[in-house]
């Protein structure tokens, strides 16, 4: 088949080279071209071969995952997924090599005797696909190799729409695929005296979400934290919903109050962009402004829906800036979007409506 995905796949494991190769190779498009054991030989392999799409060990013998990383984006800027051990140690690597140029990142637990290997699978090539077939962010990694270092650092498309300046009183924003890098190309820049609070649901398992919300406060004028339940909503505060867990939002005499749970089970994240902006609304109605960046799926759809319903305002990444063009993509082509931006101005978007 002519226009099979390629692939490279980077892990010491023998079975996990394997394990990835089955996956990957089940499905038509996508075909393996190449498997390496450490990352010197991985970063010769990706020079070579200019494979579509990366996925990468962290922890390698000869040459580590995050050395390899910074090679490869330095010298043949590829779609890099990592595959990260779910350990507090693994998440705040995995967010080191998110910073580096990493898209995204696949869980390192897979067993063959492990009954959710085939959700494991699935949610694998979708990103695989995803990315790959983005051929606005694949163009940005071509361009790179000629350009300074920052592969999102470009305004690659003017703003479309305007938001209005109105009295928002909360800043819901979903996001998912690419979504740590994008972070970084926002809340960082948000002004420090804004009144509001800003809650975030980024798609990710549980320890990732607080190593995220770590490096954001580093970074960040604003305080940024993973959400705790029963904690009371402060001004100038950036709450991210932990992993696993929905966050909601219920008043109680002293404000408003951060609920974590499990329920509702049968949705297809948890944390969900849906359930989060749903209760804000709740709370806030139509004085929530809310903001839908990269991700794959639609999943903010329902909830900014029902946000314009009320007469509320919504902000919607560009595609030219999207890692993937899904979640922004389900809100622009229903008319959702009162302003289209890209990744750089979406920080001054918001500082100029708060």
């Amino acid at each position: 088949m002519e226009n099979k995905i390629k692939a490279v796949i980077i892990d010491d494991s023998a079975f996990m080279r394997k394990a990835i190769s089955i996956m990957l190779e089940d499905d038509d498009v996508i075909e393996v071209v190449g498997t390496a054991k450490n990352g010197l030989e991985g970063y010769e392999m990706v020079k070579s071969l200019s494979p579509d799409v990366v996925t990468l060990d962290i922890e390698m013998p000869v040459m580590d995952g995050l050395t390899a990383l910074e090679k490869i984006m330095k010298d043949c800027p590829t779609s890099v997924l990592m595959v990260s051990s779910l350990t507090t140690e693994g998440a705040e690597s995995t967010m080191r090599a998110l910073e580096l140029g990493a898209v995204d990142f696949i869980p390192k637990e897979l067993s063959y005797v492990n009954v959710n290997i085939i959700n494991i699978k699935d949610e694998l090539v979708r990103k695989v696909k995803a990315i790959v077939q983005q051929r606005s962010f694949r163009n940005r990694l071509r361009a790179a190799q000629s350009k300074s270092p920052g592969l999102m650092g470009d305004k690659v498309a003017t703003r479309r729409g305007k938001l209005p300046k109105s009295d928002y009183n909360a800043v819901a924003l979903g996001v998912s695929t690419g979504g740590p890098m994008s972070l970084q190309k926002v809340i960082p820049r948000i002004r420090k005296d804004i009144k509001q609070p800003i809650f975030i649901v980024q798609h990710m398992p549980p320890k990732f979400t607080k190593s995220l919300a770590d490096r954001l406060d580093n970074l960040s004028e604003v305080h940024v934290k993973e959400a705790e339940h029963g904690e009371i909503i402060k001004a100038a505060t950036v709450y991210i919903a932990p992993g696993g867990s929905h966050m909601t939002f219920k008043k109680s005499g002293s404000g408003v109050t951060i609920i974590l749970s499990d329920t509702p089970s049968d949705t297809l994240h948890r944390p969900s962009v849906d359930v989060m902006m749903n209760s804000a609304i709740d709370i806030y109605g139509k004085k929530m402004l809310g903001i839908i960046m990269t991700g794959m799926g639609k999943d903010g759809l329902e909830g900014i829906s029902r946000l314009k319903k009320l007469g509320g305002y919504c902000l919607a990444q560009n595609e030219e800036s999207c890692v993937v063009y899904g979640m922004p993509r389900a809100i622009v082509d229903n008319n959702y979007a009162d302003a289209v931006t890209p990744l750089e101005s979406i920080a001054d978007v918001v500082n100029e409506v708060l």
